[in-house]
């Protein structure tokens, strides 16, 4: 029987670069980030959309707390959808 790797043995190999982000501030110190990023291993790349929330620490870097990728293919989907909820 195989053992299966750990999760951070698959995802250590794996960088992260920003090809375009926007932010807006909200609240006493927090923001929302949507980006566009790409995913590089060795199996491959991969794009897709991230939309992050955080906060400023005080020294003003900033923190990440919560966040969801959603893949290009659905993108219009649920920007679509998330002006449809919001409306009354």
């Amino acid at each position: 029987m195989s053992e299966r790797p750990r999760r951070d043995d698959q995802t250590r190999d794996v960088e992260f670069e920003t090809i375009k982000a926007e932010e807006t501030k909200f609240g006493n110190n927090n923001f929302l980030e949507v980006a566009r990023k790409k995913a590089i291993s060795s199996k491959g790349e991969n794009e897709f959309v991230s939309v992050s929330r955080g906060f400023f620490a005080p020294d003003g870097t900033k923190r990440f707390t919560k966040s969801v990728s959603i893949p290009l293919d659905v993108v219009e989907f649920v920007s679509d959808n998330l002006k449809k909820v919001k409306e009354k």
